[in-house]
């Protein structure tokens, strides 16, 4: 199954970001690629929006979605992107939906862990995920979502795979910075190694952000791999690689500890 990456620089305009997304997904389409995974932030980029930002979520986000559905029906491409979701704290959740290539929404995942550190303090305007891991079917493949700063939890992305994912996407806002690149291309690697998945990363391509969106095999090898500026990325992701590279290093077999649950129960 080909799959596709679109790396961007969200701006403040909704429009404008869904208008960037559906001319990325006819690139992707044309090269024949299934899925197409945008960025963290697809929506509209906070840090740019100020004051007016709970208001544009409140009035945003159903339409962001009903959008995203006309665009992947009108490409013929599933589509993974994330934005802001109301809820009941005032707090939008930080969310990501995968829609089908008919358009119909597969399911939605609220980013678990806030970016609360760097000396930042995502939580202060963001309220955390309540609904654990997502995992969605598309193509051939079981699809798993995750955000941004969930990355750097192992543990996550275990709990995404024990749910059966065999692709993993990470749409993201990377924060540039020092080392921040070195942690972003050796936290993909050791996510797709330590579990035998592949890896697909959608970064911004913001001033803020260092880009270099990636696909990854089962063994951590990087298979497409963009720079600092947009761009469309596309690659071949089979279950069978996966089963080649479990044959040879049988991690998940060979674990010694168990899946557990990752929020507790009520």
């Amino acid at each position: 199954m080909k799959i596709a990456v679109g790396q961007f620089a969200p701006t403040a305009d909704t429009a404008e970001n869904l208008q960037t997304m559906r001319r990325m997904a006819g690139e992707a389409a044309a090269a024949g690629a299934e899925l197409v995974v945008f960025p963290e932030e697809a929506m509209f980029s906070e840090r740019l929006i100020g004051e007016r930002f709970e208001e544009l979520v409140l009035r945003g986000w159903s339409g962001f979605v009903q959008q995203l559905s006309f665009l992947a029906a009108q490409t013929g491409v599933a589509v993974i992107a994330g934005g802001y979701e109301a809820s009941a704290d005032g707090r939008p959740y930080n969310t990501l939906v995968a829609v089908d290539g008919q358009g119909a929404i597969l399911g939605t995942y609220r980013k678990l862990h806030l970016y609360d550190a760097f000396s930042h303090r995502e939580s202060d305007r963001i309220r955390p995920g309540d609904k654990g891991v997502t995992v969605v079917r598309i193509g051939e493949l079981s699809v798993g979502m995750i955000t941004c700063y969930d990355l750097r939890f192992p543990e996550i992305c275990r709990a995404v795979v024990d749910a059966g994912a065999q692709l993993l996407t990470v749409p993201a806002a990377w924060f540039a910075g020092e080392h921040k690149v070195d942690h972003w291309q050796a936290l993909l690697k050791a996510r797709a190694i330590e579990n035998t998945v592949w890896v697909a990363a959608a970064d911004t391509c913001a001033e803020h952000t260092v880009g270099r969106s990636a696909v990854l095999d089962p063994l951590g090898v990087v298979v497409a791999e963009a720079g600092e500026e947009e761009a469309v990325l596309t690659a071949d992701v089979t279950a069978e690689r996966i089963d080649e590279v479990r044959r040879t290093v049988p991690v998940l077999a060979n674990r010694r500890f168990g899946p557990a649950p990752l929020i507790p129960e009520d």
